[in-house]
């Protein structure tokens, strides 16, 4: 059994910090950690459950064209969601658009504003 018990953040590199937010505090309703430092470059550090995203506002290196259409095909973190059709509700609001899993699970994928891949599972 490894010795290492959970994940404490995932990291996204975003062309900007306030589209970013938009999304994942506006869309989404994530909180931002105040306790942030300044680490010399904009970006923000959301809670999500017991974890964070962390936000790095720097050029974006990742390619948006070209990338698989279905989330789950690509690099991506996966979050557990209480109701998918709250979720679903939220997204088609904000013309968010996104793809069930092929998997048949009840599962959904999205992309952020700078096309990091993101799924939702509801348990």
């Amino acid at each position: 059994m490894s010795n290492i018990t959970k994940i404490l953040h995932a990291s996204f590199i975003v062309n900007g910090t306030e589209d970013a937010l938009s999304f994942y505090c506006g869309v989404l309703e994530f909180e931002i950690d105040s306790s942030r430092p300044d680490l010399g470059y904009p970006g923000a550090w959301l809670n999500v459950g017991d974890g964070q995203i962390h936000l790095l506002e720097l050029p974006n290196p990742d390619p948006v064209i070209d990338r698989p259409e279905h989330g789950g095909r690509d690099r991506h973190l996966a979050m557990q969601v209480e109701s998918m059709e709250k979720l679903k509700a939220r997204l088609s609001s904000a013309n968010i658009l996104y793809t069930e899993s092929k998997s048949g699970r009840k599962a959904l994928f999205c992309r952020d504003p700078d096309g990091n891949a993101l799924e939702f599972v509801e348990k």
